[in-house]
């Protein structure tokens, strides 16, 4: 069993700034691509950013030049530093990785960290 834990949500005025952290635990043989996605009530989930084995990185434009997505392969964590952060940025935001485990290559979901951008 995988699983991913996000940590570092909360309350943050317009214009703050927030990291997040994501860390994968259990059975693990290889975390492939790893990514952040956000949802707030009525809406889908979208993507934010995404970020390959090798660093290779992803973003939605919303975010881009204010988010950056970034990952220490060996503690099999991701992390999230959004700047600059914006009233529309509030939103549940979960991680997502692609984790081996030695058997099984899973699609793992956290549970969500919330964010909430208000003055």
């Amino acid at each position: 069993q995988v699983q991913v834990v996000e940590s570092g949500g909360g309350l943050v005025q317009p214009g703050g700034s927030l990291r997040l952290s994501c860390a994968a635990s259990g059975n693990i043989f290889f975390v492939k691509a790893m990514g952040w996605y956000r949802q707030v009530p009525g809406k889908e989930r979208e993507l934010v950013a995404t970020i390959s084995y090798d660093g290779i990185t992803t973003y939605s434009g919303s975010v881009k030049g204010r988010f950056t997505i970034s990952r220490d392969n060996a503690k099999n964590t991701v992390y999230l530093q959004m700047n600059n952060l914006k009233p529309e940025d509030t939103a549940a935001y979960y991680c997502q990785g692609n984790i081996s485990d030695y058997d099984v290559l899973w699609d793992v979901w956290g549970k969500g960290t919330l964010v909430t951008v208000s003055s």
